[in-house]
C-alpha cells in the first residue's frame, strides 16, 4: 500500500518498499517561546529559517502555527503559501483547530497530509469530510478519549479510523496511522508496545505508519542518539515515515543507513 503526497513540482510516495519518509518537525511553536511571541504578533519570518534548515534532509515538512494567543486560522492561511514559496517539498498541515485545517488545505497547492484525527466520533465527523473534500491524506492517531497502552486496543482504534475514512470516500492508502510513540522515560515498555502495534497494523490493516519520533526520548539525556536508535528499530519493524528533527545529520543518516541495510535505498 502506497500513500502519494504532492506539491506542484514534487511527489513523495510513502510505502513499505520505499525509502523512509522524513517529515521535518521544526515549524512548530511548542517549546519555542520566541517563535510563540512572533506568532502572537502575526510575524511568520522565522519560518523562512526553519524551512532552510530542514529542506536539505527532509522529504516533507510539517507546518504547525498553533498558539492559544495567536490567530491560528489566519496564520495557517498565510503560512502555507509562504512555505510553498520557499520549498517544493509536500506539506503536512498540522492543527487541532478544524478551521485552521480548512484554511491550510484551502491555501495548499497539491495533495497534502493532514495531522491529525483521533478515533473520537466527533473528531472523525468534523475532520474527515474536510480531508475528503480537499483530496488530502490524513494521519490517524491510535487513541480516542483515552490513550490505550495495549497494542490490540490501538489496532481497534486504527481500524475504526480507517473504516470511518472509507465511509467518507478516503481510501486506506490515504490513512497513515500513528501507533503512538510514548516517552520511554515515563513508560519503560513504550518502544516494545509501539513495535507490537506496528506489527498488528502491518499484518491486519496494511496501512502506512508515522509517529512523532522525538516523543520517545523526551526528558532523557542523549536524545539524538536515542532517537536515531529508535527510528532504526522502528523502521526494521515496518514504520514507513516519522515527524522528526530533519536538521540533525545523526538522526537522518541513521534513517538512510537503515534504508540501505533493508534494501530500500533507491540509489
Amino acid at each position: 500500500m502506497e500513500t502519494v503526497l504532492e506539491s506542484p513540482s514534487k511527489t513523495v510516495v510513502i510505502g513499505p518498499g520505499r525509502p523512509f519518509c522524513v517529515i521535518g518537525e521544526r515549524i512548530n511553536p511548542t517549546g519555542r517561546k520566541k517563535f510563540q511571541a512572533q506568532l502572537q504578533q502575526g510575524d511568520l519570518s522565522r519560518i523562512e529559517i526553519d524551512v532552510a534548515q530542514q529542506t536539505p534532509l527532509a522529504d516533507m515538512l510539517d507546518v504547525n502555527v498553533g498558539d492559544p494567543l495567536a490567530d491560528e486560522i489566519e496564520l495557517m492561511r498565510q503560512a502555507i503559501p509562504l512555505v510553498q514559496s520557499l520549498t517544493d517539498l509536500p506539506l503536512v498541515i498540522d492543527s487541532s483547530v478544524i478551521e485552521a485545517l480548512e484554511a491550510g488545505l484551502s491555501a495548499y497547492d497539491g495533495k497534502a497530509l493532514v495531522n491529525s484525527v483521533t478515533g473520537e466520533d466527533e473528531r472523525l465527523e468534523a475532520i474527515l469530510p474536510i480531508v475528503a473534500r480537499h483530496g488530502a491524506a490524513v494521519i490517524g492517531l491510535a487513541n480516542d478519549d483515552e490513550i490505550p497502552m495495549e497494542p490490540q486496543r490501538r489496532l481497534e482504534v486504527a481500524r475504526k479510523i480507517v473504516s470511518a475514512a472509507g465511509d467518507h470516500g478516503i481510501p486506506p492508502e490515504d490513512v497513515i496511522i500513528d501507533p503512538l510513540a510514548m516517552p520511554v522515560g515515563a513508560e519503560p515498555r513504550a518502544v516494545t508496545l509501539f513495535v507490537e502495534t506496528l506489527h498488528l497494523l502491518r499484518d491486519e490493516l496494511g496501512v502506512n505508519t508515522t509517529c512523532g519520533a522525538s516523543n520517545t526520548s523526551f526528558g532523557l539525556p542523549g536524545r539524538h542518539t536515542l532517537g536515531a536508535a529508535f527510528l532504526a528499530v522502528a523502521q526494521s519493524h515496518g514504520l514507513t515515515s516519522a515527524i522528526m528533527d530533519a536538521r540533525r545529520d545523526e538522526t537522518v543518516e541513521a534513517v538512510r543507513a537503515t534504508d540501505f541495510l533493508l534494501g530500500r535505498d533507491e540509489w
